[in-house]
């Protein structure tokens, strides 16, 4: 029933920020992985609060460069919100279910459920996002020269030139992703025992920061002194950020100028960024692709396979509402399959498996 209550004075990114919020989609990052599948700790990091800590971050930096604050928060929200059960190994999983499709990314996939396939409004599709937020998602790593399908779709439809660069507040976003992650999942890799605590704190990268923290606070608990690093990581990662970005912004006063600019202008210093490659791979080495995460991500990937395998041979067993709208031609019958599992969270996609093959699957969670 209409109350009559108006509905607020929202600037066009508040409205994307808060339809992002109010999505499904976005619910569902709760149970969705982000280091660990359906980690049984309640501390662990998954995909929502992964996000939140991204936008938090995000935030800081575009009101320091004096960029809109909104359209960086609702990019940061939704970055992850195309990710499948078992982030990249159902990814993966995907790819391959769909290889005679187009196959899947979960960059396109996070467009295609924000542009298509939630649509809770009875005057359109989707959630009506700007043109600016979904730009934003579609290139914030960068110019995009081969799309593949699902982003060549809405491309045809929106226009998002994917062969420039994207906005200020979309690349603060893409780097906020890396602080957040770099730093936090040295949090969940200690606690789960997959990283080595003399290791990381010999690493070049962490070595600075680390002999700081002990040089200010001898002889307090590790614990303390770890969380205070990771702050330290952090405000080091933001503050180099600031520096080289606005020594790039030098002489560039509008979005076209940012668009045709022909490099990322939110960057790392060369230092820094070199720093920071070379701790990722470290951070894969010993946490990422540790023994017990690739043999986990092995199980997860062969659940969602017998789930697209069923499901294709027997769609009935999908909800009554996918079914009706399943196509009857390829390839967009395998598509909307796959759209189906891709919506699912770790928790749920386990429990489809369960209920049509008999048994939950054993190996699903390491941590």
């Amino acid at each position: 029933m209409d109350t009559g209550l108006p509905r607020g004075q929202r600037s066009p990114y508040q409205r994307d920020r808060d339809r992002i919020v109010h999505s499904i989609a976005f619910r569902r990052l709760r149970y969705k992985t982000q280091v660990f599948i359906a980690p049984d700790g309640d501390h662990y990091r998954v995909r929502l609060t992964h996000s939140l800590e991204v936008a938090q971050v995000a935030r800081v930096i575009a009101r320091i460069l004096g960029l809109d604050e909104d359209l960086t928060e609702a990019l940061a929200l939704a970055h992850d919100i195309g990710h499948p059960p078992f982030g990249h190994a159902g990814e993966e999983a995907l790819d391959a279910a769909l290889h005679k499709a187009g196959g899947f990314d979960h960059n396109a996939n996070c467009l295609r459920t924000l542009m298509r396939i939630e649509s809770p409004y009875c005057e359109h599709d989707g959630l009506n996002l700007t043109w600016e937020t979904l730009e934003g998602l579609a290139k914030h790593n960068g110019p995009v020269s081969e799309p593949n399908w699902a982003l060549a779709e809405l491309d045809a439809a929106y226009g998002l030139e994917l062969g420039t660069y994207a906005s200020l507040e979309a690349q603060v976003a893409a780097l906020s992703d890396d602080i957040a992650y770099d730093n936090h999942d040295i949090d969940d890799g200690l606690r789960a025992g997959f990283l080595d605590l003399d290791e990381l704190l010999a690493h070049p990268f962490i070595v600075p920061r680390w002999a700081d923290v002990e040089r200010r606070y001898p002889g307090v608990p590790r614990d303390r002194q770890l969380a205070e690093l990771i702050r330290s990581q952090i405000g080091f990662m933001v503050n180099d950020l600031l520096d080289e970005t606005q020594k790039r912004l030098v002489g560039i006063d509008s979005i076209d100028q940012v668009r045709s600019a022909g490099r990322q202008l939110v960057a790392f210093s060369p230092e820094v960024e070199e720093g920071e490659r070379q701790f990722k791979r470290f951070m894969y080495e010993k946490l990422y692709y540790h023994p017990e995460q690739l043999e986990t991500a092995r199980r997860a990937r062969a659940l969602l396979a017998e789930l697209y395998s069923a499901y294709s041979q027997e769609p009935v067993l999908m909800e009554e509402s996918w079914i009706d709208g399943l196509p009857r031609h390829e390839p967009a019958r395998s598509r909307h399959i796959a759209d189906y599992i891709a919506g699912m969270t770790d928790r749920y996609a386990i429990s489809c498996h369960a209920q049509i093959y008999g048994s939950t699957p054993e190996g699903l969670r390491n941590v």
